[in-house]
């Protein structure tokens, strides 16, 4: 029996059995400059998608964020195709992921699936941290690897395989498609829950992450702009002024989700920031009088060029909303060196 969400106790009849599968938080990859060479690492495509565990146990199916929240009824076609899973019991660690008909994932249709008709849900599994009773997060990366195929065969969903070629051919064939990024993982690596490990690395071929929705700028269709940012030792700090990679569609269903949240004081830490401004840049006194401010609670995916000498972003360009991470632990993502 899987573990449910809420106070209300489980009753007698419909308690866990011995050895059934339970979340595990996601263990996390580090972000990179450059990715590491040689033999003891396995390179796979970094998908973008939402990081989810499906969990089957017997004919039951949960599909769950890395933050634990319940996404089943979310993704049906997703839950159907685990009940087919070749395991009695099993949690598989993978992604779930908007693909049109050539393959290509796009986050955006995740995000908005009535405005992009044309692409298909689907979740594509790359581990497996438990199987038929035993927990499997002890063993190599590589052994619980080669166990995904067999598991996912014939189920509808997929399995999420290692790159063949040295690191410059596989860079060379992600770029040109047009992907995200790649992910390396050492062979001998355990599964470490929580974890943000050199073990796994990753490398992007563009620059995004998560941000902090902290304002609006209110516009004639919904949001002109979104002010963003990150945490800091405990501080919300101001990142960027977002107005490109808006429809009128997105605009209007941005600001009704921040309706929920207006607040009257700003929650950043040193706004404002600037005495001269143009929208886009810092923001001045004046500049905030226009600000709808809001509780810091949702968080969106951003593009963005590069990160400026005094920490803003440079043509950051919205890419959708995100419910899957703690604001809290939102940092600024910077390559380890």
């Amino acid at each position: 029996m899987l573990k449910h969400d809420g106070s209300v106790p489980t009753p007698p009849r419909n308690r866990r059995r011995a050895g059934a599968p339970e979340f595990i938080e996601p263990m996390m990859a580090r972000a990179v400059p450059a990715l590491p060479e040689g033999p003891q690492w396995l390179y796979e495509l970094k998908l973008d998608g939402y990081r989810a565990l499906v969990l089957k146990d017997g004919a039951r199916v949960e599909i769950r964020s890395r933050r634990g929240t319940n996404l089943t009824a979310s993704y049906p076609t997703v839950a159907t195709a685990a009940k087919k899973l070749n395991a009695q019991s099993v949690v598989l660690d993978g992604e779930v992921v908007a693909v049109d008909g050539s393959g290509r994932p796009s986050f955006q249709a995740l995000q908005h699936r009535g405005a992009h008709p044309g692409h298909e849900i689907v979740f594509y599994a790359f581990d497996v941290l438990h199987l038929n009773g035993a927990d499997l997060t002890g063993e190599r990366l590589e052994d619980r690897v080669l166990r995904v195929p067999a598991i996912v065969k014939d189920s509808g969903l997929l399995a999420s395989l290692p790159l063949p070629g040295t690191v410059a051919e596989i860079a060379a064939a992600v770029r040109q498609l047009g992907l995200e990024g790649i992910i390396a993982k050492r062979r001998d690596s355990r599964y470490i829950s929580g974890e943000r490990s050199d073990a796994w690395q990753k490398f992007r071929l563009d620059q995004q992450q998560e941000f902090v929705v902290g304002g609006y700028r209110p516009g004639n269709h919904g949001v002109d702009a979104l002010i963003v940012g990150y945490y800091d030792d405990g501080a919300l700090r101001y990142a960027a002024k977002v107005r490109a990679g808006f429809t009128p569609h997105l605009r209007r269903e941005v600001v009704a989700r921040l309706r929920e949240l207006h607040i009257a004081k700003c929650p950043f830490s040193e706004l404002p920031n600037t005495k001269r401004s143009r929208w886009g840049a810092g923001i001045t006194a004046e500049d905030m009088k226009e600000i709808q401010w809001v509780k810091p609670q949702q968080l969106v995916q951003i593009r963005f060029v590069e990160w400026t000498a005094d920490g803003h972003l440079r043509h950051a360009s919205f890419l959708g909303l995100r419910d899957d991470k703690n604001p809290q632990d939102v940092r600024r993502e910077e390559p380890a060196s």
